[in-house]
């Protein structure tokens, strides 16, 4: 049974950080493209990094670029989003996702985790 586990979530004040986890298991992780997706209320769901089986050239969508890094743990079955300079408009739903391509990731994942709560508030 293919599971990801998103946690790390939480409320900070704008400017600060958080680190998002994300914990594969049912499938052959190290084999899978993985990437993070958010969707805020009323909003459609938005790519926001995406990295390939190992780890080299992240992708970032144009809100994430300079702020955020996403990274991998094969050995671990682990995906990670360091999250820096939270802005109001981060605020989501933040999803972890698996796609053996990184075409289809960005497009339309296989496996989705259930997600994590972001809260941005001063």
């Amino acid at each position: 049974q293919v599971q990801l586990v998103e946690s790390g979530g939480g409320s900070v004040q704008p400017g600060g950080s958080l680190r998002l986890s994300c914990a594969a298991s049912g499938f052959s992780y190290s084999d899978y493209c993985m990437g993070w997706f958010r969707q805020a209320p009323g909003k459609e769901r938005e790519g926001v990094a995406a990295m390939y089986t190992t780890g080299v050239s992240p992708s970032y969508a144009a809100s994430a670029k300079g702020r955020f890094t996403i990274s991998r743990d094969n050995a671990k079955n682990t995906l990670y989003l360091q999250m820096n300079s939270l802005e109001p408009e981060d605020p989501a739903m933040y999803y972890c996702a698996a796609d053996r391509t990184l075409k289809d990731l960005w497009v339309d994942p296989h496996y989705w985790g259930q997600g994590t709560q972001v809260t941005v508030s001063s």
